[in-house]
């Protein structure tokens, strides 16, 4: 299985994987496209049961959703790229830079946690998303992602984040708070030998920033950044987050 995904970029570039937040789609990237481009060969993908991507019947874990970018890097012939991924998506690079160091070369783990959430909050949004459809978390989902200022000033993001979230598979989004329900990386991640950049938003209530303090304090030699965002960092401080990336990578 090939995620839906869009490459760009000079081919003889440095690679930077993008990989989203739950309930978003690859879009949500796009503050990031102009900066990184002009650098570096950008691959970003819909996560499975997210957008254009297929959404596999039954449980999924992180190691899936890791190995579906394995997957992606392997049909691109990749040998090695950077990684950047926010939320679940800092999830996915977390298992990557455990179980697969030799194809990570940078390592940015964005508003994330190495144990997000707990086991009755996601059973309970698996349920609620079962019985009553995407719509019925959309709106409270979306009000932790940004700062009341920034929503009220950017209706037009906001529309856009949650037309992505709409479009998720029910069932596939169910499978990825599955994933994220039983995964605790909290006693591995001292394994990761990639140069790591942790960024936070000083406001965000989803992965905190002693969430971030922990990943800083675990994985060796990593560098944290604190941001004036909530839980979608490289959308609400978009320019601080692409000058970080393009400062922490080659």
């Amino acid at each position: 299985m090939i995620l839906h995904h869009e490459l760009t970029g000079q081919h003889d570039a440095p690679c930077v994987v993008l990989s989203t937040s739950l309930g978003a789609t690859m879009q949500m990237w796009q503050p990031q496209m102009q900066a990184l481009t002009q650098c570096f060969r950008v691959l970003r993908y819909d996560m499975r049961g997210h957008g254009n991507s297929p959404s596999p019947a039954g449980s999924y874990s992180v190691a899936d959703l890791g190995n579906d970018v394995l997957r992606l890097l392997d049909h691109h012939g990749i040998r090695s790229a950077h990684f950047c991924g926010i939320s679940l998506g800092g999830v996915i690079g977390q298992w990557l830079g455990i179980h697969a160091p030799e194809r990570i070369q940078k390592l940015i783990l964005c508003n994330t946690a190495a144990k997000v959430g707990t086991d009755e909050g996601w059973q309970k949004r698996i349920a609620e998303v079962r019985a009553n459809g995407m719509a019925s978390i959309a709106d409270a989902v979306i009000a932790r992602w940004f700062t009341a200022p920034f929503a009220a000033s950017h209706p037009e993001v906001i529309a856009s984040i949650r037309e992505g979230m709409l479009a998720s598979n029910v069932e596939g989004y169910a499978a990825c708070c599955e994933a994220l329900r039983t995964c605790n990386l909290r006693s591995e991640i001292a394994t990761i030998t990639a140069p790591t950049l942790v960024i936070a938003g000083d406001q965000d209530m989803v992965c905190t920033i002693a969430d971030a303090q922990f990943l800083q304090s675990q994985i060796p030699g990593s560098q944290m950044l604190n941001l004036p965002a909530a839980h979608l960092s490289n959308v609400e401080a978009a320019e601080l987050f692409n000058t970080s990336l393009l400062d922490f990578l080659p």
